[in-house]
């Protein structure tokens, strides 16, 4: 699972194996539950709930749960649910922050404006705009966060399809941006809290980081970008006839029909470049950076808001709280696995299969592990108990082991929709707009990309 967990101070008690292994099988079952989804006939919120619910319970029953108060710097103790510090909360106000940010910015007329001049410079032909939106999307991940991203660049596509009549690409368009939200993340230090722990214990500099990870981006990229076209029959124009309908199409577009207010429009312009570098800056800003990411988007949202002030219940509404519901579960049922050791369980048997030292079986097999467990864990306990391991075996810090860790832990966010946060809103924005994929039709469409992006990355860890 990509991007998120809470911290908490209490230390994971020993439990039996017997235990570990029940609450791996489930993990296991919950994960098929979500992928009959449609059999089901059950929101992914509910299934996850189930599975939270149970785990909870399990848990206080067999007496590993961390109960008790917690105290603060101050010396009060607070009387606090288990289950709250199991949720990560600033991934759900990046979520719900960023949501609602983008709702009131649209009605601007700022995300239409810039996705019809996006299409005029593509002049209409689908590769075009589909390199455009997934370069976007690349340097947006990089710079920003991957959920974030994946919320603007997909709001931007699904107007510009709309525009141009080409509704029918948008999961292709879409499904593509999202898998390359991972892609982007792995490009600097600070792009994914996996980068962040295994570059700060194995000694990994921001510019090291950065020129051993942007020819593989670069790479993958793409590689993606092509495959996507090519699988999802996206075509350029190729007959005078098909160009001249496009511009002829374009040339009737008027990126200024939406703009109600032109006053609002400037000061949404100026609002979403203040939030893009704020977002981006967060980790160096005084006081900000103390606040998080999470207060970025809530605060910039408010200052949205003040335009409806008076109607602001209505972009409340308009919030996937399905999502929300998922993620706060999902959160609950991880929090628990840890507890349970089955976290702990991975690690060690990764460890077992990559053995002592360092071979190239063992750096493509780490690589490969860590993919496959970050796509249905949280990869930031994995990535952190990986780099634990590598750090006691005295792994060197130019070791291609520490590189199996990021590129496996960024990258298994693409093999299934709950895998990276940023995959599954790319899900739920084809829902909102009538586009149905199931997570059994995510992990049959994605697979093959995030093969190749996979095999790439163990040729290019172990050449390279």
């Amino acid at each position: 699972m990509q991007d998120p967990v809470t911290e908490h101070a209490h230390s994971i008690p020993h439990v039996e194996p017997s235990v570990t292994a029940l609450f791996g099988l489930i993990l296991a079952l919950m994960i098929g539950a979500l992928a009959a989804e449609e059999k089901l006939h059950a929101k992914k919120s509910v299934i996850v709930g189930v599975f939270a619910v149970v785990c909870l319970f399990l848990g206080s029953f067999m007496g590993f749960m961390p109960f008790g108060n917690i105290v603060t710097p101050g010396g009060h103790e607070l009387d606090m649910p288990v289950y709250i510090p199991a949720v990560d909360w600033k991934v759900i106000a990046i979520i719900v922050g960023s949501s609602v940010f983008v709702d009131v910015t649209s009605k601007s007329g700022l995300f239409t404006w810039i996705a019809i001049r996006l299409t005029k410079a593509s002049k209409g032909d689908p590769v075009m705009l589909l390199w455009f939106y997934g370069l976007m999307t690349v340097i947006f991940s990089a710079v920003l966060n991957n959920v974030t991203a994946m919320i603007i660049v997909g709001s931007l596509t699904v107007v510009s399809l709309g525009k141009l009549g080409k509704t029918h690409q948008l999961l292709a368009f879409l499904l593509i941006e999202g898998l390359l939200t991972n892609i982007g993340g792995l490009l600097t230090l600070i792009s994914s809290v996996p980068n962040i722990i295994v570059g700060g214990t194995a000694g990994i500099s921001f510019v090291d980081f950065f020129l051993k990870a942007a020819p593989y981006v670069t790479i993958a990229t793409i590689v993606t970008i092509v495959m996507g076209a090519k699988i999802f029959g996206i075509k350029r124009l190729k007959s005078e006839e098909e160009k001249e309908e496009a511009l002829q199409l374009i040339s009737g577009f008027n990126e200024n029909d939406g703009i109600e207010s032109k006053g609002f429009f400037i000061f949404s312009a100026v609002t979403l470049i203040a939030f893009i570098l704020t977002i981006a800056t967060t980790s160096v800003l005084p006081v900000v950076k103390d606040l998080g990411m999470g207060f970025v988007a809530l605060a910039f949202a408010t200052l949205m808001l003040l335009r409806y002030k008076a109607e602001a219940d209505k972009f409340y509404k308009a919030v996937d709280w399905d999502l929300i519901g998922f993620f706060m579960g999902l959160f609950v049922v991880i929090y628990v696995m840890e507890y349970a050791q089955v976290l702990t369980a991975i690690g060690h048997g990764v460890q077992f299969m990559i053995g002592e030292g360092e071979t190239s079986m063992g750096t493509g097999v780490l690589l490969l592990a860590s993919a496959v467990f970050s796509s249905v864990t949280d990869n930031i306990p994995l990535a952190a108990m990986l780099a634990k391991i590598l750090a006691s075996l005295g792994t060197a810090a130019d070791s291609s082991l520490w590189w199996s860790v990021v590129f496996g832990a960024n990258l298994g966010g693409n093999l299934t929709p709950i895998g990276s946060a940023s995959t599954l809103v790319c899900v739920t924005i084809m829902h909102k707009h009538k586009v149905n994929l199931s997570f059994a039709g995510f992990v049959v469409k994605a697979i093959p990309f995030a093969i190749v992006q996979i095999v790439l990355a163990m040729i290019y860890v172990l050449v390279f």
